[in-house]
């Protein structure tokens, strides 16, 4: 079995930060800001947040690798 790279895997952060940001955007227009709003939100900052922290890990890596 082959592990997924960190690149890829923040992409996919990233695909699912902007859906949820999708997701929220469209449930406040249709009932204003309310519970479910906020996690939405709350949820995309954190993938967001992973996606970019894996992608910096996969630059990283490619650095310690290319030093070698």
């Amino acid at each position: 079995m082959r592990r997924q790279s960190p690149l890829t895997t923040g992409i996919i952060y990233f695909i699912l930060g902007i859906l949820f940001t999708v997701f929220a955007v469209q449930n406040v227009s249709e009932d204003g800001w309310n519970f479910f709003s906020f996690l939405l939100i709350f949820l995309a900052t954190l993938d967001f947040g992973s996606g970019i922290r894996m992608i910096l890990l996969h630059f990283k890596i490619k650095a310690i690798h290319k030093k070698k």
